[in-house]
């Protein structure tokens, strides 16, 4: 009842504020892990891989080691108190209005037919390149990035306070950041950021996974769970994968196909199965993960209420 509590305590703060604006604090852990690359990432192949988990060591670890003792700290000095300093935890981890906010504008320009704002709004928020991007393509990277992110800014730090607290929160939520900016593999972190991309991976399967279940029961029929196994596990990256190919599945639409990301176009399978989305279907999009959301808030309270 604890954990249902929390959460939905950081949901409603989420809802009411969104993310901060000034003074976030993963700005200033991106200032603080840019310095410690700028020191690090030289060397070979072998010795980048080594100072790659340095860096992600002396980046991530002082602020798990901090939040782990100042939630035992507060534990003991009043139960209320460390209450309010979960609740502020999860609701910095958790950017499920802002990723709205962001993806609801596209939806709008593209129902408008106004393509170069819908490519400059889906530009702030993937990673592949838009500025050739067709009405088609723009709606669906928006939809992918949708449905990805779900779990990893909402989720994921869902999962990770009910297995491990605070502390679980983050650790999931730095490492994520750290795999934003060094997981590529291209000339400057194919080896340095191996190790940013690996935790990352394993940080989110067991969030990923739950959340493609999720969408596939949502989906009322078999279709999310053979787009689940069949095509996200043989995703490039399952975690995506599954959390995609389930949501399209449940959405009835196709996703997938061609991409560019940094001047390369890259040949995708599909995901899915269905119609060629339309605009009103990234809507739809946030409408099925706010469903999903609502039923793991109800299964903890419940789970909370029987123990």
């Amino acid at each position: 009842m604890y954990i249902a509590l929390v959460w939905v305590c950081a949901v409603l703060l989420d809802r009411v504020f969104g993310e901060a604006t000034r003074w976030h604090p993963l700005v200033g852990f991106g200032n603080i892990a840019k310095r410690i690359e700028n020191m690090l990432n030289a060397g070979d192949a072998t010795l980048l891989r080594l100072r790659g988990v340095i860096a992600w060591s002396a980046a991530v670890l002082p602020w798990i080691i901090l939040v782990w003792v100042l939630g035992h700290y507060l534990s003991s000095y009043s139960e209320f108190v460390r209450f309010v300093f979960d609740c502020g935890v999860l609701y910095w981890a958790i950017g499920w209005r802002s990723l709205c906010e962001h993806i609801r504008p596209i939806g709008s320009a593209l129902a408008e037919g106004n393509i170069e704002q819908a490519r400059l709004k889906i530009s702030y928020i993937v990673s592949r390149d838009t500025t050739a991007l067709e009405a088609d393509q723009v709606l669906a990277a928006g939809l992918e990035t949708t449905l990805e992110n779900s779990s990893d800014a909402l989720f994921a730090s869902l999962i990770w306070f009910a297995l491990a607290g605070p502390t679980g929160v983050v650790l999931h939520r730095l490492a994520n950041t750290l795999d934003a900016m060094w997981g590529y593999k291209n000339r400057r972190y194919r080896y340095f950021g191996w190790w940013a991309a690996r935790s990352d991976d394993v940080l989110n399967f067991i969030p990923a996974q739950l959340t493609a279940l999720g969408f596939s029961v949502l989906g009322l029929s078999a279709r999310g769970f053979r787009c689940w196994f069949g095509q996200g596990w043989r995703w490039k990256s399952i975690n995506a994968g599954s959390v995609m190919a389930s949501g399209a599945g449940a959405l009835n639409i196709t996703l997938g196909g061609a991409a560019s990301y940094h001047g390369e176009t890259v040949l995708r399978a599909p995901l899915g199965g269905g119609a060629k989305p339309v605009a009103e279907d990234l809507e739809r999009s946030i409408t099925l993960i706010n469903r999903l959301l609502m039923v793991w808030i109800v299964i903890a309270v419940m789970i909370g209420g029987l123990l």
